[in-house]
């Protein structure tokens, strides 16, 4: 990991944001998920911010930044209100956005919404609302994948408890269980997520994301309404868009880029081989030249 990276703090109109920073250049925004935060970034850090201007968040609700304790405080609209104060606030439009799992959630948002704020989207490992309600309803296998969210969207603090139980027993073996041998974590870096989850509030905050969208729901449900549905997909992502995943990330399937050219006309997938659903970290060394190459290319 870097060790000149810069902490910092965005006041915001709702929500205090903390974040990384380091290198100048193109600028490239990080956005992690569930149950991440700005640390999921540490390779590409490193790397990208040798030539690059790299920022790395702490979502809303994790680690450092603002916890609301309401899920309805986490609702898509205020997730990109912080997106939008914090771009403006670092004056970084038009830029590229890359997001992981709930942060790939939030940037497939900001791209249909504020396109013009993009230069270029790399999305990693996170359900594209296009095909997202397609593979709910017609894969049993993703439906499967995806049954924690059910237990995830349960209300406070039943889910939480669990999580926490054990030193974080089931945080450690969901890291380890849908990624691929390179996202074992060494004991320091182990010691680091568990510093991040045991910040007051921060497990409620990751899980409140679930909530918010009611995610639960939706799996039990086999996606959303069929009007909704239609509201989705009757968009298009008109920013270039680079899409990885990992091939083996056994919670959001690879069968979820199937045919995303049809709502992405300016989109190039690839899947990494071997990888799960810890891309960043279990194959950083793909996942930083494709990003790279996708940027300056």
């Amino acid at each position: 990991m870097a060790d000149d990276l810069q902490h910092h703090f965005a006041d915001l109109e709702s929500c205090r944001l903390h974040y990384v920073s380091r290198g100048e250049g193109k600028p490239l925004l990080f956005l992690h998920g569930f149950p991440q935060f700005w640390f999921l970034w540490r390779e590409q850090l490193a790397d990208l911010g040798d030539d690059h201007a790299v920022y790395a968040a702490d979502m809303r609700g994790y680690n450092l930044s603002c916890k609301p304790e309401d899920p309805e405080a986490y609702r898509m609209r205020h997730l990109l209100g912080d997106l939008l104060g914090l771009v403006q606030e670092l004056d970084l439009a038009q830029l590229t956005l890359v997001g992981h799992d709930w942060g790939g959630i939030v940037s497939w948002a900001l791209a249909l919404k504020y396109p013009e704020m993009l230069e270029r989207l790399v999305v990693i490992d996170a359900p594209p609302p296009f095909t997202w309600n397609r593979d709910l309803r017609e894969s049993p296998k993703q439906r499967d994948a995806v049954n924690y969210m059910v237990e995830f969207s349960k209300p406070s603090p039943e889910p939480e408890e669990l999580l926490a139980a054990n030193d974080y027993a089931l945080m450690d073996d969901l890291v380890v269980r849908i990624g691929s041998e390179g996202a074992a974590l060494s004991d320091a870096e182990r010691a680091v997520y568990h510093e991040a989850w045991a910040q007051p509030g921060a497990l409620r905050g990751g899980l409140n994301y679930y909530r918010a969208a009611r995610m639960g729901e939706q799996v039990a449900a086999g996606g959303v309404p069929e009007e909704y549905e239609r509201k989705l997909t009757s968009q298009t992502v008109e920013v270039p868009t680079l899409v990885i995943w990992g091939e083996n990330d056994t919670a959001l399937l690879p069968s979820l880029t199937r045919g995303l050219s049809e709502w992405v006309p300016r989109l190039r997938v690839e899947i990494v081989p071997g990888a799960g659903h810890w891309v960043p970290y279990e194959r950083p060394d793909v996942v930083n030249a494709l990003i790279r190459e996708f940027v300056d290319g």
